[in-house]
C-alpha cells in the first residue's frame, strides 16, 4: 500500500490560493477515480476537485472556510501500490482535465483585470450553502478529578441560588398579570403603601423596556457561524464598495396608478407564457424607461477604475439584476437591456432569477454589468439606499408601491382628493463621477416617462 498526495492545482491564471467551500468526503471514506473531493473557491471561480485515483482519504487539509495555497497537500490517499508520496515534495500535480473541473461561478469585470471589483460569484450549487452554520468546537474537557483526589474546596456544598421569600402585597389581578408578563413581584417597586399596583407594572414594564426586562419565553441557544465562501465574498465587496466609494443617496416619489393600469391591461386574460409571453411585472417597465434615458446621461451607465482615474461610459445597457438566492445575494446580467421589449426583459428576469437560485447560470451571465437595478419587491420599504455594485457607479432601487390620497388636477384645472398608486424610487451614486444635479436629472425625466407609459412604450 502507498499514499497518494493530491496536491490543489494550478486552477486559473494568477490565482494563488483557493477557499474550500465543502468537502464531500472525509477521513476514512472510500473515494473512487473522478469521485468529488471537495468544493474550492477562487477569486474567479468555484471549481470541484476530483479525485485522480481510487483509495481511502486518510488525511485532508483543513475545514470549510480555511484557504489553502496552490500547490499545497488537499488530500491524501491510501492506493493499492506505491503512490506519488516518494519526492511529492517537490512537484505538483497535474492540472485536472477540462470535464474534472466543473466551472461555476466565475466574478470577474468585463475587462478581467479586477476581480475584487465584481459583486458576488455562487456556489456549485444552492444545495450547497456558503454559509456553513456549524457551532464552534468545544475545547476538550479536562479529566475528571479523582474522587480519593479530595479536597476542602471540593467537599463545600454549591450554595442553592437565592431566592426572595419576602411577601408581596398585591391584588390577585395584579399577581395574574405579573404571572402572564413574566414578571418577579419582588422586583417591582411599589409606588405607595407597599402595595404593588398594576401602575408599579406599567413603570417597570417602562423602565426596562430598552432590555433590562424580557418576558418569558422560549431562549433560543448562541451559535457562531463561520462566514466563508459566497457570504464572505459579499462581504468583502460590499465593504470594499463602501470604504472605496463616497456615496449618495436620491430618493423620488412617482405616481404609477397609470402605469399600473397599463400592466394590468397588457396582461388582460394573459395566463404566464400565454402566447410564449409572461405576465408583466413593473421591472420591465422601469428597466425600459432607464435604458430609453442612459443616452442622455451617460455618466450613470459607467464604471470607474479609481486606481488608472479612468471612467469607461459604456454604449449599451448590460443591467445587473439584484437576486437573492439561497447562498446570498448574487447579481444576473441582461445583456444588451436597451434592445430587448417587455415581454423579452420579463422573460429573462425570471430565466436568470432561476438560473442564479438553482446554481445552473453561466459566469458570463454573472458579470459584466454596467449599471445595477435591486428590487425587493413587495417587502421593498418606504425607501432604501442600495450599495454601488462596484466598479460601477450608480444603482437603482424601486421600492414598494402604497396607495394613499392625492391632489390632482382634472381637466378642468380644478384640484380634486384622489386614491393614488405612489412609489418612492431610490438611487445611490459614486460622488466621484456623478454629481447631485445629474441624479436629480435623471430622475426627474424618469418621472416623466413613469407617470405616462404611453411614453416607455413609444419607440
Amino acid at each position: 500500500m502507498g499514499r497518494y498526495i493530491f496536491r490543489l492545482p494550478d486552477i486559473g491564471e494568477g490565482i494563488a490560493e483557493a477557499e474550500i467551500v465543502a468537502w464531500h468526503v472525509k477521513v476514512g471514506d472510500t473515494v473512487e477515480e473522478d469521485g468529488r473531493l471537495a468544493d474550492m473557491m477562487t477569486d474567479k471561480a468555484t471549481v470541484e476537485m476530483e479525485s485522480p485515483v481510487s483509495g481511502t482519504v486518510v488525511e485532508v487539509a483543513g475545514e470549510a472556510g480555511d484557504v489553502i495555497a496552490i500547490g499545497s497537500p488537499l488530500v491524501v490517499i491510501e492506493v493499492e501500490g506505491a503512490g506519488n508520496e516518494e519526492g511529492a515534495r517537490n512537484q505538483s500535480a497535474p492540472a485536472p482535465k477540462a470535464d474534472v473541473v466543473a466551472e461555476r461561478i466565475e466574478v470577474e469585470t468585463p475587462d478581467a483585470e479586477d476581480v475584487d471589483r465584481a459583486v458576488t460569484a455562487a456556489s456549485a450549487s444552492s444545495a450547497r450553502a456558503d454559509v456553513v452554520a456549524e457551532p464552534v468546537k468545544k475545547a476538550p474537557e479536562s479529566t475528571p478529578i479523582p474522587a480519593q483526589a479530595d479536597s476542602a474546596e471540593a467537599r463545600k456544598p454549591t450554595p442553592a441560588p437565592q431566592t426572595s421569600h419576602a411577601k408581596v402585597l398585591a391584588s390577585p389581578a395584579v399577581r395574574q398579570r405579573a404571572r402572564d408578563l413574566g414578571i418577579d413581584l419582588s422586583e417591582v417597586r411599589p409606588a405607595e403603601d407597599g402595595r404593588v399596583r398594576h401602575g408599579d407594572l406599567d413603570a417597570f414594564l417602562s423602565y426596562n423596556a430598552t432590555g433590562g426586562f424580557q418576558p418569558a419565553g422560549v431562549k433560543g441557544r448562541d451559535e457562531q457561524v463561520r462566514v466563508i465562501g459566497l457570504r464572505r465574498r459579499i462581504a468583502e465587496n460590499m465593504a470594499a464598495s463602501k470604504r472605496n466609494i463616497p456615496h449618495f443617496a436620491y430618493v423620488e416619489e412617482y405616481d404609477v396608478t397609470a402605469l399600473e393600469e397599463a400592466r394590468a391591461q397588457l396582461n388582460s386574460g394573459r395566463g404566464a407564457n400565454a402566447d410564449g409571453r409572461p405576465k408583466l411585472t413593473m421591472l420591465p417597465f422601469l428597466i425600459t424607461a432607464i435604458c430609453k434615458l442612459l443616452p442622455k446621461y451617460p455618466m450613470l451607465n459607467a464604471h470607474y477604475d479609481d486606481e488608472a482615474g479612468v471612467v469607461t461610459r459604456y454604449g449599451s445597457v448590460h443591467l445587473g439584476m439584484a437576486a437573492q438566492t439561497p447562498g446570498g445575494l448574487m447579481v444576473p446580467v441582461i445583456r444588451d437591456a436597451q434592445d430587448r421589449n417587455l415581454w423579452q426583459l420579463a422573460a429573462e428576469i425570471t430565466r436568470l432569477a432561476n438560473a442564479a437560485r438553482d446554481g445552473s447560470a453561466k459566469s458570463s451571465e454573472l458579470s459584466g454589468s454596467t449599471i445595477t437595478v435591486t428590487s425587493l419587491g413587495p417587502m421593498g420599504g418606504v425607501a432604501t439606499t442600495p450599495v454601488i455594485n462596484r466598479p460601477e457607479v450608480a444603482i437603482i432601487g424601486p421600492n414598494r408601491i402604497v396607495e394613499r390620497p392625492m391632489f390632482v388636477k382634472g381637466a378642468d384645472g380644478v384640484e380634486r382628493i384622489e386614491k393614488r398608486k405612489l412609489m418612492n424610487i431610490s438611487m445611490s451614486c459614486d460622488h466621484r463621477v456623478v454629481d447631485g444635479w445629474d441624479a436629480a436629472s435623471f430622475a426627474q425625466d424618469l418621472r416623466k416617462l413613469i407617470e405616462a407609459p404611453a411614453l416607455i412604450l413609444a419607440g
